[in-house]
């Protein structure tokens, strides 16, 4: 016996075409009683529906919208590269992908251009941004609106966003410090820890996960507080290398994003990097010549690709109603080293 149909169910149901169409896409017009028997021959056939075949017969499309901050790196420039690959992959499926640039440090910009989205324009929106009251409420707004919403790289879960797609930034933290402290082999000193910004809650996780295995594993590290650079390439040579020429006891230096162009620059400049242990984040074309040089020691990062793919799967499965598979959406946290390049 071939697989159940929806002639069957009507069959099975004793209704027509029609009402089986309405009954399974939830359109209004038919009775509770009639819906039960529906839903009762669909359980009785073992009927599983073929949303994709379901949404090109009704000419359904998904039109995505991603977020993301301008002139925020290679790591970003890399997550735009794979989103226009995945658009190209998926445009036989009828889905669409847009993406919005913003203000790297301008919430209020970020949030003003959430509040102008809606379901007249997008089937839904993925967000990277920092974690603001202005961007936390947009958010909401966009889900009154009935937009479905996710939230990229760095989480906003006081937003009510539907889901987070990226890796787990505390772990990752934890992972950093694990390596650091191996890599000093029981050295006294200091740890001198970077960042684009604090209210980014990605660089506020890996610095709770962070300090947590110091304290718990590596008490005769200190590590120093957290130097907000903001992406400003001048505030990174002055403010960096100053702090390591002022202070020979600084031993490692953890960066909570990925590392810029301006940043390993003013490591050079220090004239220190013989004698640093360096971690960061996000494998992009910087980082790499950096392990290549060995002047990175270990990057932590997450596949781009699986990033995008994620976010895309679990909107169109808001969408639809659909339940989200967990196991498939999990990323994963890589660790990369000079020895296992990609």
């Amino acid at each position: 016996m071939g697989k159940p149909t929806v002639h069957d169910i009507a069959k099975e149901a004793g209704v027509s075409l029609a009402t089986v169409d309405r009954v399974l896409n939830s359109r209004p017009g038919v009775r509770e009683k009639t819906v039960r028997r529906v839903q009762t021959a669909v359980q009785t056939l073992g009927y599983v529906r073929d949303l994709t075949a379901a949404n090109l017969s009704r000419k359904r499309e998904y039109r995505f919208v991603f977020v993301l901050p301008q002139g925020a790196g290679q790591f970003v420039e890399t997550l735009r590269a794979a989103l226009l690959e995945a658009g190209e992959a998926h445009a036989a499926d009828r889905m669409a992908v847009e993406i919005i640039s913003t203000p790297m440090h301008d919430a209020h910009v970020v949030a003003d251009l959430l509040n102008s989205l809606g379901p007249k324009l997008y089937s839904g929106v993925a967000v990277l941004a920092q974690e603001t009251p202005a961007v936390r409420d947009a958010i909401r707004h966009l889900k009154e609106t009935g937009l479905p919403v996710v939230t990229l790289v760095s989480d906003i879960p006081s937003s009510d966003r539907d889901h987070f797609v990226g890796i787990d930034n505390v772990a990752a933290g934890r992972t950093a410090a694990v390596l650091m402290g191996r890599f000093l082999g029981g050295f006294t000193g200091k740890i001198l820890i970077s960042a684009s910004s604090m209210l980014a809650r990605d660089s506020i996780e890996r610095r709770l996960g962070f300090d947590n295995v110091m304290a718990e594993r590596f008490g005769n590290i200190q590590v120093l507080p957290s130097l907000e650079l903001r992406d400003q390439p001048a505030r990174m040579m002055k403010i960096v290398k100053s702090v390591l020429q002022s202070d020979p006891s600084i031993a490692g230096v953890y960066s909570l994003g990925p590392i810029n162009e301006a940043f390993l620059a003013a490591l050079r400049a220090s004239g220190r990097l013989d004698d640093l242990v360096v971690i960061t984040h996000e494998l992009t074309p910087i980082t790499r010549t950096g392990l290549l040089a060995d002047e990175i020691d270990a990057v932590i990062t997450q596949n781009v690709g699986h990033l995008v793919r994620s976010a895309m799967r679990i909107l169109r499965a808001k969408c639809d109603g659909r339940r989200i598979i967990e196991s498939q959406e999990r990323i994963r946290t890589d660790i990369i080293i000079k020895e296992n390049l990609p």
